[in-house]
């Protein structure tokens, strides 16, 4: 993957416009450093962005041990501690050592990529070779797998250093964050509101600068959501974007890995590191010849003027502050030149899509699944979905709907699992079709249609189906603050590998609508 251009502004002296005509692994190197050293080098980590956090690197600012340290002091003030998030499930013992390692080899060889001794959280179901992988569940806890998932081994590649595991709903089946390993997290935003889930961690983390950036997975949600609670911008990618290999499964065939980020760009960057094909995740073939060669160098704003977006006014619902902030930013998009095109009666459209056929593919999957996952470590202490679904210490919101899953027929019937699969794929049709025959470039809607809820209650309103049944990309990006001082985002859809379009979107809403700031519960450190 490249990053620059031959027309990028560091390049415009002609010996290196020569040097780089083409795309070659030393331009990748160079030019990178390039983009590194054209940074304006700020003395404080807090906030910055991962090209920033580089460029300090780069100009001795602080080390990579520095940074770890930073962030380490974070976790300790505020993990357990002041407000006690409860985000961080594991942290990683060698991240120093690793860090070092990191430091050393910038002196001597330069750095590998923008993400070269960046540390950054991921989520609890990944496989990691630096710490344990219990999927937020006590009853997997010890779990210590001997290799790295795909997405995390690409990561390390790039030079990236994986600091700590973060919290998630147990086994990823829910929306706020809760689990016997670890109790439940809370939002740094509001102390007595869910951080979302089942991401949670990774979106608190990354919100209270933990980490740089994080990874979560999404099945239905999992990263937009605590994307949304969280003020950060989450990407849910074509269904075979990143490698599901090494992830945890819930449903094999909507589970989707990917970063959380305070920026786009950061976003950007996490995911030039972590997609394409993977010879492990048969899924991925789709990705070959469909991703650009660096997300973050074809990331620009749009053109307002030639922007037609649909929103889905059925997706809205009663939060008057919810829906407030969506359509400020819908306003300010259409201020620059934007159409917005109002997409009405698609109220059987939405029953369907929240109906009990649009999860049948997760609980079908989840029985299978799981239980395939689980046989492949014949040292856990539960080997099939039943085992997990009857243990005393499940999560009991977790054990209820579990429960509901075995007991219900049609949620074991193969032909009903089929029939709810044709379900996803005429929806994908209905809103290819809706895209064109409105000729918008992207339909847009709440990414929840209301708050973060308090602690305690369950979470829903999400319109996380309309991506994950239909195996289109969707990007959450924040939209402001509603009446309880919490996050609010719209989510954008696209259709199959748009991801690009959605990032320049995101990239765009960002400059006109800037909303992210630093948690109150969790400011500077003296």
């Amino acid at each position: 993957m490249c990053i620059g251009s031959v027309n990028d502004p560091w390049l415009a002296w002609e010996p290196w416009r020569q040097m780089f005509e083409g795309c070659g692994s030393m331009q990748r190197i160079l030019s990178m450093a390039l983009v590194v050293w054209s940074v304006a080098v700020s003395a404080d980590p807090l906030e910055a962005p991962i090209e920033e956090l580089q460029a300090q690197l780069a100009s001795g600012a602080f080390s990579s041990v520095d940074l770890v340290d930073w962030n380490v002091r974070r976790i300790d003030a505020y993990d357990q501690k002041g407000p006690a998030l409860n985000a961080i499930q594991h942290m990683n013992d060698n991240a120093r050592a690793q860090a070092q390692a990191l430091d050393d080899e910038r002196e001597r060889s330069g750095p590998r990529s923008l993400l070269h001794g960046i540390p950054v959280l991921v989520k609890d179901n990944y496989e990691t070779i630096d710490a344990p992988t219990t999927a937020g569940s006590a009853i997997i806890e010890g779990h210590w797998p001997k290799n790295d998932a795909t997405q995390v081994a690409r990561l390390k590649a790039a030079g990236a250093i994986i600091l700590a595991k973060t919290t998630m709903h147990e086994f990823a089946f829910g929306w706020t964050t809760r689990g016997s390993a670890f109790g439940m997290t809370k939002n740094p935003y509001g102390l007595d509101r869910h951080a979302g889930g089942s991401s949670g961690g990774t979106g608190a983390g990354v919100a209270a600068n933990f980490g740089a950036a994080g990874m979560g997975s999404d099945t239905c949600g999992s990263i937009r959501v605590p994307s949304a609670h969280n003020n950060l911008v989450g990407l849910r990618g074509t269904q075979g974007l990143s490698s599901r290999q090494g992830i945890v499964p819930l449903s094999s065939s909507r589970d989707i890995g990917g970063p959380l980020a305070r920026s786009t760009r950061d976003l950007a960057i996490m995911l030039d590191a972590t997609v394409g094909y993977d010879p492990a995740d048969p899924q991925t073939t789709e990705s070959r010849g469909k991703i650009p060669d660096s997300y973050l160098a074809d990331l620009h704003d749009i053109d307002l003027t030639r922007l037609r977006l649909g929103v889905l006014n059925d997706w809205f619902e009663d939060d008057e502050s919810t829906n407030a902030r969506i359509r400020h930013v819908l306003a300010t998009l259409a201020e620059g030149g934007a159409s917005i095109v109002e997409i009405t009666d698609l109220a059987e459209l939405k029953a369907e899509t929240r109906g009990s056929v649009a999860f049948l593919v997760d609980d079908y999957d989840v029985v299978h699944d799981l239980t395939a996952y689980l046989r492949r470590h014949p040292n856990l202490p539960v080997q099939s979905f039943e085992a997990v679904a009857a243990h005393d210490r499940l999560e009991p919101v977790v054990a209820g709907h579990w429960a509901n899953i075995l007991a219900a027929p049609e949620r074991k019937s193969r032909a009903a699992y089929l029939e709810a699969h044709a379900a996803g794929a005429a929806l994908r049709r209905q809103l290819l079709a809706l895209m064109h025959d409105h000729e918008v470039d992207a339909l847009v809607y709440p990414t929840a249609t209301e708050e973060a809820a308090p602690l305690g209650e369950e979470q829903g309103h999400f319109n996380c189906k309309l991506a994950a049944a239909s195996g289109l990309p969707a990007i959450s990006v924040p939209a402001g603050f509603g009446a309880n001082g919490m996050p609010v985002a719209i989510e954008f859809l696209a259709e199959a590998w748009a991801e690009q379009k959605l990032l320049n979107l995101a990239a765009t809403v960002e400059q006109l609508v800037p909303v992210r700031r630093l948690p109150r519960s969790t400011p500077a450190l003296d």
